[in-house]
């Protein structure tokens, strides 16, 4: 029937694509500009919403930026449905920090949903609130994570646990006591589940509070087994650095066995470890223990191999200092034995990260004699996937250092696979170099000859490289191996055609240099070799190749008896090809002809001497310069050797240097080189780390702390504590009286005040109740002479020469020592302005709509007396027609009827709302019977709006007409006056830092009408400040039910600047009777726009914020003109 479908690969690739997305969401990636989506947010069907948000997440997984539904996202949160949460929930989180204000408005639901039944509902709540990153919210998020740390669910005491380190992140150092309160209530949880994220979130929040494990020491080793495999890497790290901590590393361990010397034999317990380290040493052929290592290992693991290798210029290199007496033993310590005991079915666990924290634990605590347990879990691993063998092999290359008898036995599991990659080649070849014994050596040659040849030359390089260092660790096989080498060196010469070390000359030279070092173990014994190689020059063409060889000759040229007859046919060899040579050779051919030439004797001195100035003269015009610098300067040393015109007037002009330049060169020629010790500089760092891999410290690794550092720690806090203790009666005396002293400063103020407004005849706008900020360290007898002289007479305080004075009032005071305050400012307080305090009108019925029936409202600032979620207004009915009027009534409308979705949306998150559903939505009004034409009635109404954002829908009934009208709430009325004092406003205002305090600016101008208006009489009364401080104060009172605390007028020598003028007002929200403060601070000239900058503390996070932008926006609101009005 369908003759074309499948016939092409095109139509049968799209036909197989619809079948696959046949029942699953892929149709949600098709259109990237749907536009049902806002219809499907608003729908009422929980299906519908789902699609909605399903989408909106398939358009953010392909990148687009659909931040602008947030509003629609937001108040689907309140549904019932648990998918379209978790869908909301999961959009929250990725533009919550790009719409902070919109993402504020959800914490309430956030917080509703913590309470709900469905513990996974409590845990996306959680959730959604920790992945806000918003420094506004982190406060809320804390106390949400201490009450899911207590949650009865497990779930949502995990996602509690998962919730700290994001916290963390935002860097609360106030609440940092509280977030490592919850992390040991967390650590002492009965689940593993939630032991193993608290695990994870103490290694974030509080690595170094080792005394929070020890509450809970022995409960976490015994739940260790059961914790998610995650968890428990994270936890036993943490063990294994408390157990060291309090109780030190283990005797018997290979760690403090590397560091027991012959001076610790005083000791009972060093003397037996001393014993046992002579005991296992004896046999060279197992070479069991190497103490450099060891030692340099435990060095590593304790200060960090940084710190232990930059002493390694030093003499006390590897000297720890450690105290063997403070250590324990795993006998008799139980601590030590429950934690080996819980780790060591760790090692059989099938994630690989998991086997090697449990056998850093056992490599590091064990006795040496129990170690053994952790090679066949290694082992094992090592059968699994690539990654996981790097990693292992990686620590077992340690390991097998430090301990080769330990991997000895199964030197058969490092034989390398042809499938391994070479990073893994390399690995195993220096794991069986380490751990070759006289009775598997020649079973490891015969896998090393295959190596050899194989096709990546690197690798056989290598394996050459591991066959000379099995050589010097094992002497007895050291001429076997030097026969395989020499052999592979005549094979690899005769391919003249290499001549770059990059290619296959990297084994020519690689197999040298182990020839090299096996010579240097007993040159005496070598001879023979040494004229093998030299006889094979002509052979090797490879430039490093043939320096090395050169380098032999004048190294061993007084070797044996044949190498000195040599050595003059050797060198007029080298002078003969010296033009051909490389650079490194004809560098090495100078410095052989010299040992030559310093070293000769007898008949062969001319020789020597003849063919050391030819080759001399041949560099001196060498193109190379170094070739020449260096011919040079040998030609100064051996100027008693060589015979030169240069050199004999060089030493006519410096007749001291003919007895220093021949010692000069025997000190650098003459001695042979000895062979030096194998510089350890191994980079050690934990096992299973990832600077383990890296070999060098990665960002959050920390070495092992201090043995028995927490005794230390212990015993320190306790000598603190009792000595503070004999002190404390004579620091509560001096708190008593500094708080009493403050208690009594503050008074003078009230008082200074009272005083002044006694006067009968005067009634000034001010009065000055305190000095500049700077002076607020004086005591109570200058607070209070300096108070009452300034408020005598305010025209001299306000004159420039009583400034200059008050400026200078302490000349000797530097403002660095003690004063935080930059600006000096006089504390005053504004007299009654009530009179002034014009409240704004708004109107609620137009008479054009209401036929000649017009209606406003004003926010009365009295208190309701029948409950305090009733806000206050006055409404004023006027009659502007010519008929009476009558029946006048305002009721409310059904709640439930009168707001849409959005409304309900908001109206939902004001809990003190919702928590009194008994109360009315308007307390019922007298009825206005008649009203005449003209004349005007005034109702006191009390409101209870659903939120101080949202409309109240009312019914005005007249003559029997229905008008629908709206009373539109202003959220300053919905707070109190609470009067208070200065010193009470600063203590609440320091309890509400960070996402309490909310900040804005804007322009304020009213000041500026007024000032221009003046008369010349006023401007002998007020000045521009005092019209200023007026202007603001009446413009907050005149919006908001407020409370005036306090005015601070700036004091500065220029008196057109208002920087620095702040005026602070309290109240208290109606409904909580939570404290809201309020500060207002000015900038800039008095004579032009101001900078207003308001600052609002409220623990109420919306409400706050939306108060401040009720402030921002009326400040920055021109004050209306007569004519306007």
């Amino acid at each position: 029937m369908f003759t074309q479908f499948g016939a092409t690969a095109e139509t049968l690739s799209k036909a197989s694509t619809m079948m696959f997305r046949i029942g699953t969401d892929a149709h949600l990636y098709d259109d990237p500009e749907d536009a049902n989506i806002p219809p499907l947010l608003d729908s009422k069907f929980d299906s519908e919403k789902c699609e909605a948000l399903k989408r909106l997440l398939a358009l953010i997984a392909q990148g687009f930026d659909v931040s602008n539904f947030f509003p629609q996202v937001v108040k689907n949160v309140a549904s019932q449905s648990l998918e379209v949460k978790k869908l909301v929930y999961l959009y929250l989180l990725h533009y919550a920090e790009r719409r902070p204000n919109e993402a504020l408005l959800s914490i309430n639901y956030f917080q509703k949903d913590l309470g709900d039944p469905n513990p996974l509902v409590r845990a996306w709540a959680l959730r959604a609130m920790a992945g806000i990153r918003l420094h506004a919210i982190a406060p809320l998020v804390l106390v949400a994570v201490g009450k899911c740390a207590r949650d009865p669910s497990v779930y949502v005491r995990k996602c509690a646990a998962n919730a700290l380190p994001k916290l963390h992140d935002l860097r609360l150092e106030e609440e940092t006591t509280a977030i490592e309160e919850i992390v040991g209530i967390l650590l002492n949880d009965n689940s593993p589940g939630v032991v193993g994220a608290a695990a994870a979130a103490f290694s974030v929040v509080c690595p170094d509070n080792l005394p929070l494990i020890g509450r809970n020491y022995r409960r976490l080793c015994e739940t260790l087994p059961d914790v998610e495999e995650w968890g428990q890497i994270v936890l036993t790290d943490i063990l294994l650095r408390y157990l060291i901590a309090r109780h030190g590393l283990v005797k018997e361990s290979i760690m403090i066995s590397s560091c027991a010397t012959d001076g610790s034999q005083s000791e009972h317990d060093g003397s037996e470890t001393n014993f046992e380290l002579k005991e296992n040493t004896c046999n060279k052929g197992t070479r069991d223990y190497e103490p450099g290592l060891a030692e340099m290992v435990t060095s590593s693991y304790l200060e960090g191999p940084e710190k232990y290798l930059s002493r390694s210029g030093h003499a006390d290199r590897g000297s720890l200092g450690l105290d063997f007496s403070c250590f324990t033993s795993a006998e008799s310590n139980h601590d030590m034995k429950i934690l080996l005991q819980c780790t060591s079915p760790l090692l059989w666990s099938h994630n690989s990260a998991v086997v090697l924290a449990a056998a850093g634990v056992h490599w590091i605590m064990a006795p040496r004699k129990d170690v053994q347990k952790i090679v066949k879990p290694l082992l094992f691993v090592l059968r699994s996937s690539n990654a996981s063998k790097y990693v292992v092999l990686c620590n077992i290359q340690v390991f097998a250092k430090a301990m080769p008898h330990l991997f000895a036995p199964y030197f058969e599991e490092f034989f390398v696979c042809s499938s391994d990659p070479y990073q893994m080649k390399a690995l195993k070849l220096e794991i069986l170099s380490s751990i070759a014994t006289d009775s598997s050596i020649s079973v490891i040659f015969q896998e090393f000859q295959d190596y050899v040849r194989d096709p990546d030359r690197r690798f056989a390089a290598d394996t050459v490289a591991a066959i000379g260092l099995c050589a010097r660790q094992l002497p007895k096989v050291a001429n076997m191996c030097l026969e395989g080498l020499l052999a592979l060196i005549g094979q690899e010469s005769l391919n003249g055609d290499i001549q770059s070390v990059d290619g296959g000359a990297v084994v020519l030279v690689q197999a040298l240099i182990s020839v090299r070092e096996i010579i240097n173990l007993d040159p005496p014994s070598h001879e023979k070799v040494i004229i093998q190689l030299v006889r094979s020059l002509e052979l090797i063409k490879v430039p490093a190749a043939r320096a090395m060889v050169i380098w032999m000759v004048g190294e061993y040229s007084t070797i044996g008896h044949i190498i000195p007859r040599m050595l003059p046919t050797v060198l007029k060899y080298l002078a003969w090809c010296f033009t051909s040579e490389a650079l490194e050779s004809k560098l090495q051919i100078l410095n052989t002809a010299v040992k030559v030439l310093i070293r000769a004797k007898g008949e062969d001195m001319w020789t020597f001497i003849r063919i050391s100035n030819y080759i001399l003269k041949l560099a001196k015009c060498d193109m190379n310069y170094d070739v020449r610098d260096r011919a040079r300067a040998l030609m100064k040393l051996l100027s008693c050797y060589v015979g030169s015109s240069d050199l004999e007037e060089d030493a006519k002009v410096l007749p001291g240097n003919n007895d220093l330049q021949p010692t000069v060169a025997v000190f650098f020629f003459r001695g042979q080189t000895k062979p030096l010790p194998e510089s350890i500089n191994y980079r050690f760092y934990l096992p299973g780390s990832l600077s383990q891999m890296v070999l060098h410290a990665a960002p959050g690794y920390e070495p092992l702390p201090d043995p028995c550092s927490l005794n230390h720690i212990s015993n320190d806090a306790q000598a603190i504590k009792d000595s503070s203790s004999d002190t404390s009666g004579s620091s509560d005396e001096e708190s008593t009286s500094n708080y009493s002293s403050q208690g009594s400063s503050s008074g003078v103020g009230e008082e200074s005040g009272s005083v002044i407004e006694s006067d009968d005849t005067v009634d000034p706008l001010i009065h000055v109740s305190d000095v500049s900020n700077a002076c607020i360290d004086q005591n109570e007898g200058s607070q209070q002479s300096s108070a009452h002289s300034r408020s005598d007479d305010f025209g001299e305080l306000m004159s420039k020469k009583a400034l200059d004075s008050w400026l200078d009032e302490h000349p000797g005071q530097n403002l660095s020592e003690g004063s935080h305050v930059l600006r000096s400012s006089a504390r005053i307080s504004i007299g009654d302005i009530s009179g002034k305090v014009k409240l704004k009108s708004h109107t609620l019925l137009d008479p054009v709509i209401g036929n000649g029936l017009s209606v406003h409202y004003t926010f009365s600032s009295e208190i309701s007396s029948v409950s305090r979620l009733l806000v206050c207004v006055e409404v004023s009915f006027k009659n502007c027609s010519m008929e009476p009027m009558s029946k006048l009534l305002l009721l409310a409308e059904e709640t439930s009827r009168g707001l849409d979705s959005a409304e309900q949306a908001l109206a939902t998150s004001e809990s003190s709302v919702t928590s009194h559903k008994d109360m009315p939505t308007l307390v019922p009004m007298e009825e206005i019977d008649s009203l005449d034409p003209g004349q005007t009635i005034k109702r006191t109404l009390q409101v209870r709006f659903h939120h101080h954002l949202l409309s109240l829908k009312l019914v005005l009934w007249c003559n029997g007409n229905k008008y629908p009208v709206k009373l539109r709430p202003d959220i300053g009325y919905f707070v109190k006056p609470l009067p208070m004092d200065i010193k009470l406003f600063t203590s609440k205002e320091s309890q509400l830092p960070g996402m309490f305090e909310y900040t804005r600016s804007c322009n304020f101008v009213d000041h500026i009408r007024e000032l221009k208006d003046e008369k010349s009489e006023r401007a002998l009364v007020k000045d521009k400040f005092l019209v200023i401080c007026e202007s603001l104060a009446l413009k907050m009172l005149s919006n908001a039910n407020l409370f005036l605390v306090s005015v601070d007028m700036p004091v500065a020598s220029n008196l057109d600047d208002a920087s620095g003028l702040r005026l602070r007002f309290s109240s208290e929200i109606q409904s909580s009777s939570i404290v809201c403060l309020i500060t207002v601070t000015v900038a800039g000239n008095c004579s032009e726009p101001l900078t207003a900058t308001v600052k609002v503390n409220c623990e109420e996070t919306v409400f706050g914020l939306n108060l401040l932008n009720r402030i921002v926006n009326f400040l920055a609101e021109p004050v209306p003109t007569d004519d306007d009005s």
